[in-house]
């Protein structure tokens, strides 16, 4: 037994030294292959380095890499806000937190004051970052900043939904409960609702 632990050991450590020393393929090529207007798909000649070459394929969006933001706006110390909006992907009307894109020469957190304004009719005076977090990073390259927005103000601004959105207020005592609804199914929310949890638990610690 001491002799199988002892190469475990080993072998753990090996393995964690593969990771240190990893080194990123070569790109010997790309190529746009087809475009919509919001994607593009990339074609890459790729070199890995142990020789071996292979072809992916990438999304990207039209916009030049500013990546995207997604709030999670307190109305009060137990109070966050939803909206509930229609998704194509799944043709239905999904719960998640406010997001949208960065404009060009915006920070993260003008983007955030922007969109709440937008979406939910308020600004923020507060905005405290929590993560940034890629989306299927195999083939998807786009990040999004999850922010935590606080001090809320009444402001509103024109957005580009096609439909006004339902803004639905919810206890921060009654997570559970908004885990198990079948509407709150869209994977960054949930990772923005874990964040935020995480971060509300730390403040109440100290």
């Amino acid at each position: 037994m001491l002799y199988f632990e002892t190469n475990l050991l080993e072998y753990i450590k090996a393995m964690k030294k593969g990771l240190e020393e990893k080194v990123l393929p070569q790109i010997l090529d790309s190529e746009v292959v087809a475009q919509s207007r919001l994607f593009r798909i990339e074609t890459l000649q790729l070199k890995f380095s142990n020789g071996e070459e292979r072809e992916y394929e990438r999304l990207r969006g039209n916009r030049k890499g500013n990546g995207a933001v997604m709030m999670v706006p307190m109305l009060d110390d137990e109070t966050f806000i939803l909206v509930r909006e229609y998704a194509a992907g799944t043709h239905d009307y999904q719960l998640g937190f406010p997001k949208g894109l960065i404009d060009q020469g915006e920070t993260p957190e003008q983007a955030a004051d922007r969109e709440l304004q937008e979406e939910i009719g308020m600004g923020c005076q507060q905005t405290i970052a929590l993560k940034s977090l890629t989306m299927a990073p195999g083939y998807f390259r786009s990040s999004m900043h999850i922010l935590l927005a606080k001090s809320l103000y009444p402001q509103k601004l024109e957005g580009d939904e096609p439909e006004p959105l339902d803004i639905v207020p919810w206890s921060v005592h009654n997570i559970d409960e908004l885990l198990a609804r079948e509407d709150f199914t869209e994977a960054r929310s949930v990772a923005a609702l874990f964040l935020a949890r995480k971060y509300f638990k730390t403040i109440n610690e100290t």
